[in-house]
């Protein structure tokens, strides 16, 4: 799935996003067409070009809205990007493995290919993601995406993040001190409870609100 300037973002929403607790961040964050106000928690401080404002919770740069040229612009494009991404995640036809375990993968071991479910999905026990580096993982969840508190998306086989989409129409909660692996696509929000890892990006269409968590960008 092309992410195009999307995937210049680890943490990228239309309405915020916010944190408590002492968060950290590996790569860029952004809103549109939300203003810089409605990213919160971060203590930001503006450069001198207002191009952008950096954080001590943000090891990269923070983007916004109303910011100086040429913000404005990159960040509709990386939105619209976002946009087309969930769309093509979403219109894969003809899908490998159809509504697997009726939803509830823990303990699953999930090869390449396409998934497709039209309910939810849960992860209430350790899930192995295994194939080599250049495989490719596309699920298409109808519902929310589910992951239990200290529950882990491990990958094995040489399987790497970027590669793993996973492509979600409600919402995505992943559980306190849980550690999640791959690129969110969210139709609505994204929440980090408490202590909850994520290796890889989390591009919403609403709002991604985090809670003392690491999250770091894969690999381009």
């Amino acid at each position: 799935v092309d992410l195009g300037t999307a995937g210049n973002y680890v943490l990228l929403a239309k309405t915020g996003i916010s944190t408590t607790g002492a968060t950290a961040i590996v790569g860029n964050i952004g809103v549109s067409p939300a203003s810089l106000s409605y990213i919160t928690g971060f203590s930001q401080t503006l450069d001198s070009t207002n191009v952008f404002a950096t954080s001590n919770l943000v090891t990269g740069k923070i983007y916004a809205a109303n910011m100086a040229t040429p913000t404005p612009a990159n960040m509709t494009a990386a939105i619209s990007d976002l946009e087309t991404a969930y769309t093509d995640a979403a219109g894969r036809p003809m899908p490998d493995f159809n509504e697997l375990h009726s939803g509830d993968i823990s303990g699953q071991t999930l090869v390449p290919g396409l998934y497709k479910w039209d309910t939810g999905v849960s992860i209430n026990s350790d899930v192995t993601i295994h194939g080599g580096p250049n495989d490719v993982w596309i699920f298409q969840v109808a519902g929310n995406l589910t992951v239990a508190g200290g529950k882990k998306v491990i990958l094995s086989g040489g399987a790497v993040p970027e590669n793993i989409f996973w492509q979600v129409a409600g919402h995505t909660t992943l559980g306190t001190t849980s550690s999640f692996k791959g690129i969110l696509l969210c139709k609505t929000n994204i929440a980090l409870q408490t202590g909850a890892v994520l290796t890889g990006r989390a591009l919403a269409q609403t709002a991604v609100t985090l809670d003392a968590n690491a999250v770091s960008q894969p690999a381009q």
